[in-house]
């Protein structure tokens, strides 16, 4: 099963195109994260970008100029161990692809980011209730009329998960998420969607719809596909990203990110 897979077995299917489905519910309690390349020239407003909206764009490692080996998974290439990437060229999405290394160059600055996927495992050991995994589904992602903090020339509205759940269980996954500060801890709303700019919760900007049920209620996250907003928000020649909910899975453990 994928949540038995070590990072390290689960990279190397990936690689091997034997995994290209998202990763949500894999290598579970291990840290998830989101992948941004981009060229040096602008890595420094992203870093910036990131340092001033910690919330949704929790660093966890930065590498190089054309170095591709994360610090959090020695022997991981970041350029085919995801299940699938976002090519963008001039700040428009041209293609997804399973593999970059022809795109990917030595200018290039790569930065992963914390991922709400990372505590799905506490949330489980909670008792809590997964929609996506549940249902076989990418995570619901939305864009929300909330702005982030702008850096130079990058802006971007917040993106958020959702994960739909009783009033009695949302207090609880507070609880359990608020100690996960670098994989966007606790929710960053709950209940009505309309008060953070989402017009329809039947129709996500990224991912898929999920059911909710009579008497729960949407419980929302800060996600890391605000990053990916931010990063083509200006048309650079080429960023990478991953594609919404395909995840790069780490060798950290989430234990290790927890506030204690």
């Amino acid at each position: 099963m994928a949540a038995e897979l070590s990072p390290r077995e689960l990279r190397d299917h990936i690689r091997k195109r034997k995994w290209t489905q998202p990763t949500s519910g894999a290598c579970r309690g291990y840290v998830q994260a989101n992948l941004v390349m981009m060229p040096q020239e602008q890595a420094f407003n992203f870093l910036l970008f990131c340092v001033r909206n910690p919330k949704p764009c929790p660093l966890l490692d930065v590498l190089e100029p054309g170095k591709f080996e994360p610090a959090i998974a020695p022997g991981a290439d970041l350029r085919t161990d995801l299940p699938r990437y976002r090519i963008y060229e001039n700040g428009t999405l041209k293609t997804e692809v399973e593999n970059v290394s022809a795109h990917a160059h030595s200018g290039m600055v790569s930065f992963l980011l914390g991922c709400s996927f990372s505590f799905e495992n506490a949330m489980l050991a909670a008792g809590l209730p997964i929609r996506n995994i549940e249902e076989r589904k990418n995570v619901s992602m939305y864009i929300t009329g909330r702005e982030c903090r702008p850096a130079g020339p990058l802006t971007s509205k917040l993106v958020v998960t959702m994960r739909p759940m009783t009033p009695e269980q949302a207090v609880r996954a507070v609880q359990v998420t608020t100690r996960f500060h670098l994989t966007h801890g606790a929710p960053v709303h709950i209940g009505d969607h309309r008060q953070i700019g989402i017009r329809d919760l039947s129709r996500p900007e990224f991912g898929d719809p999920v059911t909710i049920r009579p008497g729960e209620i949407p419980v929302f996250w800060a996600c890391g596909v605000t990053s990916q907003l931010a990063a083509t928000s200006v048309p650079l020649p080429l960023v990478i990203t991953h594609s919404p909910g395909h995840m790069f899975v780490s060798d950290l453990k989430d234990e290790d990110l927890t506030i204690l």
